[in-house]
């Protein structure tokens, strides 16, 4: 019964990548059939290029998901870990929306060209959290900053009522 949990991580992590993999290749199909065999009298030059892009931008985020999702094992193969959860938020969250926004945009580009543009809320949402981060680096005038007066009674009142412990009232009836 030891490792359980990492026997079912192990497992969920690899449906989980084939269900990735699934739907890379049917969104790349879908792709090649209707533009490159329906369409092909539109199909030039800049559509390769597409499919060169959002092929790259399928690869990069699915080969960084694939390592994280690798459990760790022993020198004698024994299970230790069973990978990265990858229900969870943060940069495993990113990489599924690239992979989410790239099948959006490769779909949608068949109907029209303009769906290109989808691509800049990568960036865009790069930048905005960049933004934040530089932001709470840089002061924001708290320590050297000219206080006014009625901010000045508010800190001095909060830092009496701090220093004074809290008192619970309770109501008897």
């Amino acid at each position: 019964m030891a490792n359980q949990g990492a026997k079912k991580r192990k497992e969920e992590n690899a449906r989980h990548m084939a269900k990735l993999r699934r739907l890379i290749i049917a969104s790349n199909a879908v792709y090649f059939v209707v533009r490159m065999l329906i369409f092909y009298s539109s199909f030039t030059w800049k559509h390769w290029i597409g499919l060169v892009i959002t092929s790259l931008a399928y690869a990069f985020p699915y080969k960084q998901l694939d390592q994280m999702a690798k459990p760790s094992v022993t020198d004698d193969g024994e299970l230790l870990d069973g990978g990265f959860d990858m229900t969870t938020g943060g940069i495993c969250g990113y990489l599924h929306d690239v992979i989410y926004i790239t099948c959006f945009v490769q779909l949608a580009s068949i109907i029209s060209g303009k769906f290109w543009y989808t691509y800049l809320v990568i960036p865009a949402f790069g930048v905005y959290k960049a933004s934040g981060l530089i932001r709470g680096f840089m002061s924001q005038g708290s320590e050297g900053g000219v206080e006014d007066d009625k901010s000045r009674k508010k800190r001095e009142k909060m830092e009496r009522k701090a220093s004074r412990g809290q008192v619970v009232k309770t109501r008897t009836r």
